[in-house]
């Protein structure tokens, strides 16, 4: 079939919007037509080349929609079923998943490589190869997936927002509620308010945390940090420092979430400054691929017992964790149409991250 996608053809450019051919569904495999796909900042690494990928690719990792055929052997779904895409497989068989820990399963190890899982490519142009973004590539109408990145959800849920739990509420959430075991009474510092730090302040209030203290240079996104549960906010992390001493007396935060637009080596020890004995550092930010060093305080790790952690798709089980986050915004708990900063169509992406990068958006939304 035909369809509308856009691509990244090469590093640095922009995101390219026109029709590309889109292949069956193969063995274990769907297609999904999607309602709507979230502007996440990982697609943004892709431009940059931060985050190495085959190119050209079709962007986008964070989306719902429903299914509207099947390839062979797909039992887990039906066509007309709603889903959110999950931008991280899982197999269910693997060593990591039978032990609980599906964010990691090995199907994921190729997952910003381009192909599908057996190799081969869906989407084509001009008789060339395109990957997809995370197997999904969501930065499209129309898609085919592995039957393994696929969630079942309720009927009648609106899938404009279920596609944010597809990746940045759910990473945001699962950063603070289980990477970071944050504890009713606990203290949690969340650096950089986007779409996913805005789900770490959520994950922090839900949790029962006593003070949840939000760092961000933009105003904006301060005073957005307040509407999703932070009790203080910070222009800095000195600013913070001050404002955590003060109300833990002298004790410091349980746990700092480094959640900011691209990690860097040297924010690691003053989030470890920011933690007091058995704190925790969760760093769900990616870093540029060729950054291999950070500065901390050993010292520190040893004789405080803190800890440095990290946190892929916010150590989260997506077949457990995204029904059940759907569930809190359901009974009132979790916020989501209020991450939406503004709607795009497909055909405005760029916009889209030119607001991001200008600090306008908590969460841009592509919908179809």
């Amino acid at each position: 079939m035909r369809t509308t996608a856009a691509v990244l053809w090469e590093v640095g450019g922009k995101w390219e919007v026109g029709e590309v051919d889109l292949d069956p569904p193969g063995p274990g495999e769907v297609l999904v037509e999607l309602t709507a796909s979230g502007l996440c900042h990982s697609d943004e690494h892709l431009v940059t080349g931060q985050l190495p990928v085959g190119l050209p690719i079709v962007g986008g990792h964070e989306g719902a929609g429903r299914v509207t055929a099947l390839g062979e052997n797909v039992t887990e779904v039906a066509v007309g079923d709603p889903v959110v895409l999950a931008f991280l497989p899982s197999c269910g068989r693997c060593t990591w998943c039978v032990r609980g820990i599906t964010n990691l399963c090995d199907d994921g190890a190729g997952a910003t490589l381009g192909p599908q899982l057996d190799g081969t490519y869906r989407f084509h142009s001009g008789g060339e190869d395109i990957g997809q973004m995370c197997l999904l590539g969501t930065f499209s109408r129309h898609t085919v997936v592995p039957v393994k990145s696929v969630v079942p959800i309720d009927e009648g849920f609106p899938l404009d927002l279920a596609a944010l739990v597809g990746c940045g509420v759910t990473t945001g959430y699962g950063s603070a509620t289980k990477t970071a075991d944050l504890r009713a009474g606990d203290t949690a510092v969340v650096i950089g308010v986007g779409g996913v730090g805005a789900n770490a302040i959520q994950g922090a209030r839900i949790a029962g945390c006593r003070y949840i203290v939000a760092v961000d240079p933009v105003e904006f996104k301060r005073d957005k940090a307040t509407e999703f549960g932070a009790t203080h906010t910070a222009v800095d992390l000195n600013a913070a420092w001050e404002i955590v001493s003060e109300l833990t007396r002298g004790r410091l935060a349980d746990a700092a979430i480094i959640t900011t637009g691209v990690a860097q080596g040297e924010m690691v020890q003053p989030a470890l400054e920011l933690v007091g004995k058995r704190g925790r550092v969760v760093v769900t930010a990616l870093a540029p691929h060729e950054q291999e060093t950070a500065t901390m305080s050993l010292l520190d790790l040893t004789v405080y017992e803190k800890q440095v952690k990290g946190a892929m798709f916010g150590s989260a089980n997506s077949q457990h964790d995204i029904p059940r986050l759907l569930e809190l915004h359901n009974t009132g708990q979790l916020k989501l149409g209020e991450l939406i900063t503004a709607e795009y169509a497909l055909e405005d992406v760029n916009r889209g991250y030119e607001d991001m990068r200008a600090g306008r958006n908590i969460r841009g939304l592509i919908r179809y």
